[in-house]
C-alpha cells in the first residue's frame, strides 16, 4: 500500500512544472463567474493533453467542463474552480497594494491555484491507473462560478454527478488541514419595487416611490437581526437606486439579498420572513414588489470516513516545505494584516495565536479542524449527493484573508506553489485508498446516507432558474 501511495505522488511530482505553469496562466487571466473563457479553454487543452475524454458545456454552462479517464471500477471526482473576483487586481509577489489593472479582477480566493491543483491529482490518477492495471475512472469537473453563482448546484441538479461514488477538491488556506464540513446555505434573491413617478416638488403627492420602499425593506431586515439564529447572515446591495434625479419620486428601485444560514430549511424559513418584509415595505409605500431566486447553495455535509482518510493522506506527505525565501515573503505579508486578522486564521482551526509565525508548516490535528466557515460554498450541493471531502493546504502568510489583496499577491508566490502540490498528492493518496479498498467508498456511502436521512436533497435552486450564460 505504501508503495502505492509513492507511485502516485511520483505521479504528481512528474507533472508539477506544466500544472503550476497553468496555475499562474489562470492567475495571469483573471476571469469573473461564467465569464471563464480562457481558463476553461486551458484547462480542456491539459485535459486533451493527457488522454481524457471530454464533456463540454456540462449542465448548459459554457465555461464547464469534464474530462474522464479509465474504465469500470470507481467513479471518482476531483473537483476544479477558476473563476476570480471583481477588484481585486494586484501585482504578484508584492506585499503592498498595487493594482494591475484599476477596479480589475484577480483571484483573491486562490482559485487559479485550486484548479490547476484538483487538475493535476487527476492526471496523476489518470497516469496511476494506467501503470497498474488498476479499474476505476477519474474525472475532473471544471466548475465555473463558485463565487455567487452556484454553478456546482446547476450541475448537480442536471444529474452529473448521479453516478460518481466520492468527490474529493481542495482550497488554499493559512494552515494544512481537513476541512470541517460546516458552511452555510445561502440564495441570491433580487427583490423590484415598481412605483410610480412624478415631480418631487410640484406632484409630491401623486409619486409612489420605490426608493422609498427600497429603504423600508432594509430597515425591516435590519430589526429582524435580532431575531434571527447567531449563525446566519443577510446581506443586501444597492443594484438600482432608482436614478440620479432628486427632484424625481423614483419609480423603480432593485436590491439584491444574499439569505444565508447554517441548514437549508433555516435559510428557506429567514428567506420567507425576509419576503414578507418586502412585502410590508411595498404595502407602507404603495409600490409592488417582485423577487427573482439568482441562485442558491446547500450547506456541506460531513463525511467521517472520508476526513479520515484525508487526514491520513494530508500526514503521510507531510506539510509543505517552506524555505527562507518563502517565510520571508509571508513576513512582509504579515506586516500588512491586523492582530484580528491573524487570530481569525488560529480560530478557524481552534489553536491560540502565535504571533511570531508566519507561515505554518505542520498538519493540524483532525479534531482540532472545529471552526465553522461562514462562508457558502457549492461543493455543499454535490456533498449532499456524493460522499465529500475537501482539505485546506497552506499557500498564504497566516492571517492572509480570502478576497483580499493579500490573498492575490501570494497567489504566483513559492509558497502558494508547495501548498498546490502537497494537496493534489493528498487528495491523489485518498483517490488511491479508495480505488485499492473499495470499503473505504462503502463506509462513506453509508454516512451520507445517514447524514441526509430519507428526505434526501432538495436542490435551493428552483427548477425555472437557469444559469445566467
Amino acid at each position: 500500500m505504501q508503495r502505492n501511495y509513492e507511485q502516485v505522488w511520483q505521479h504528481v511530482d512528474d507533472h508539477s512544472p506544466a500544472l503550476t505553469q497553468l496555475s499562474e496562466q489562470i492567475w495571469d487571466t483573471p476571469e469573473l463567474l461564467f465569464e471563464e473563457h480562457k481558463a476553461v479553454a486551458a484547462h480542456t487543452a491539459e485535459l486533451r493533453r493527457h488522454g481524457f475524454r471530454i464533456t463540454d458545456n456540462v449542465a448548459g454552462m459554457p465555461t464547464a467542463v469534464m474530462g474522464e479517464a479509465g474504465d469500470g471500477g470507481p467513479v471518482i471526482a476531483v473537483l476544479g474552480e477558476y473563476d476570480a473576483l471583481p477588484g481585486l487586481s494586484q501585482q504578484a509577489g508584492v506585499a503592498e497594494p498595487v493594482p494591475l489593472a484599476p477596479g480589475g479582477s484577480g483571484h483573491g480566493c486562490g482559485h487559479n491555484l485550486l484548479g490547476a491543483g484538483a487538475l493535476l491529482a487527476a492526471v496523476a490518477i489518470r497516469h496511476y491507473l494506467e501503470a497498474n492495471g488498476v479499474k476505476g475512472r477519474i474525472r475532473y469537473y471544471g466548475c465555473p462560478a463558485e463565487e455567487g453563482g452556484a454553478a456546482k448546484g446547476f450541475m448537480v441538479r442536471a444529474g452529473v454527478f448521479d453516478d460518481v461514488d466520492i468527490a474529493i477538491t481542495w482550497h488554499p488556506g493559512t494552515f494544512t488541514s481537513v476541512i470541517a464540513a460546516q458552511s452555510l446555505a445561502n440564495t441570491f434573491v433580487d427583490f423590484t419595487f415598481t412605483g410610480r413617478a412624478s415631480h418631487a416638488s410640484a406632484a409630491p403627492h401623486l409619486g409612489r416611490s420605490a426608493l422609498d420602499a427600497a429603504e423600508l425593506m432594509n430597515i425591516g431586515v435590519n430589526y429582524m437581526r435580532e431575531h434571527m439564529p447567531t449563525d446566519a447572515r443577510i446581506h443586501y446591495a444597492y443594484l438600482d437606486a432608482g436614478g440620479i434625479a432628486a427632484n424625481v419620486v423614483q419609480a423603480t428601485a432593485t436590491l439584491r439579498y444574499v439569505v444565508r444560514a447554517a441548514e437549508l430549511r433555516d435559510m428557506w424559513s429567514l428567506l420567507r420572513r425576509v419576503r414578507q418584509v418586502a412585502a410590508g415595505a411595498a404595502l407602507m409605500t404603495e409600490t409592488t414588489v417582485k423577487d427573482k431566486v439568482l441562485s442558491g447553495m446547500s450547506n456541506l455535509v460531513a463525511n467521517t470516513p472520508l476526513e479520515e482518510a484525508m487526514h491520513r493522506n494530508l500526514s503521510r506527505v507531510g506539510p509543505p516545505s517552506f524555505d527562507d525565501a518563502d517565510r520571508g515573503y509571508a513576513e512582509a505579508i504579515r506586516k500588512t494584516l491586523t492582530d484580528a486578522d491573524i487570530e481569525a486564521s488560529f480560530r478557524r482551526v481552534g489553536l491560540p495565536p502565535e504571533r511570531a509565525l508566519a507561515l505554518h508548516d505542520g498538519v493540524i490535528p483532525l479534531e482540532c479542524e472545529a471552526a465553522s466557515l461562514n462562508g457558502s460554498t457549492d461543493v455543499g450541493d454535490v456533498s449532499w449527493v456524493v460522499p465529500t471531502v475537501w482539505a485546506r493546504v497552506a499557500t498564504w502568510a497566516i492571517g492572509t484573508q480570502a478576497h483580499t489583496w493579500q490573498a492575490t499577491a501570494q497567489g504566483k508566490s513559492s509558497q502558494a506553489h508547495k501548498g498546490m502540490v502537497t494537496a493534489a498528492k493528498a487528495m491523489a493518496g485518498v483517490a488511491a485508498e479508495a480505488l485499492l479498498d473499495p470499503s473505504l467508498i462503502a463506509s462513506a456511502k453509508a454516512d451520507l446516507a445517514r447524514r441526509v436521512g430519507p428526505e434526501g436533497y432538495v436542490c435551493p435552486i428552483p427548477e425555472d432558474v437557469q444559469p445566467p450564460v
